[in-house]
């Protein structure tokens, strides 16, 4: 793989899991800017949220993912709200494949039953919550080069398209 490819999506899309499947079939790293975050700062992505709020959180996310593109090919992992910040996508364009994960609200709330660790769902409507980001972020995750649906799909099945695409790229 020559460039970066760079998976986005709702929470609950499977973009950390998909990632590490579409790494493994294209014998490249994978970079979760999450578990890099909680990682070099030694605690969760919630409690960066409640210590120091959402706002240094994309600073953070910026950053890291940054980091990341200026290494060797990878397949990067954002959070789901990397892609709504203004130009993150922008700056982007044309260097790296990005991929939409789509997703419905429903699957990815399925997928998301009992999850903790989603700082901005931890609210008394989780499916309102999860609906109002779906508004805010389609059309910024619309402007990504490839858009593959996650729904009634296993992981390994998206993968599969996700690899397939960034094979297809290598060969233009």
């Amino acid at each position: 793989m020559k460039r970066h490819l760079i998976l986005v999506g709702l929470p609950g899309a499977g973009k950390s899991t998909v990632g590490q499947l579409v790494a493994a079939n294209l014998r490249v790293p994978v970079q979760d800017i999450d578990t890099t975050i909680e990682a070099k700062f030694g605690v969760s992505i919630a409690d960066i949220f409640a210590a120091r709020g959402e706002a240094e959180f994309r600073r953070l996310e910026q950053l890291e993912t940054g980091t990341a593109l200026a290494g060797e090919p990878a397949v990067v992992v954002p959070g789901g709200g990397w892609a709504a910040q203004p130009g993150n996508l922008d700056s982007v364009a044309g260097l790296v494949m990005t991929v939409y994960l789509e997703t419905s609200v429903d699957t990815a709330l399925s997928r998301l039953s009992g999850a903790e660790t989603r700082p901005l769902l931890l609210t008394p409507d989780p499916a309102a919550q999860l609906r109002d980001m779906f508004a805010t972020r389609k059309p910024c995750y619309e402007k990504c080069d490839h858009h593959v649906s996650t729904d009634g799909k296993t992981a390994a099945q998206v993968a599969i398209e996700v690899t397939e695409l960034a094979l297809k790229r290598e060969r233009l």
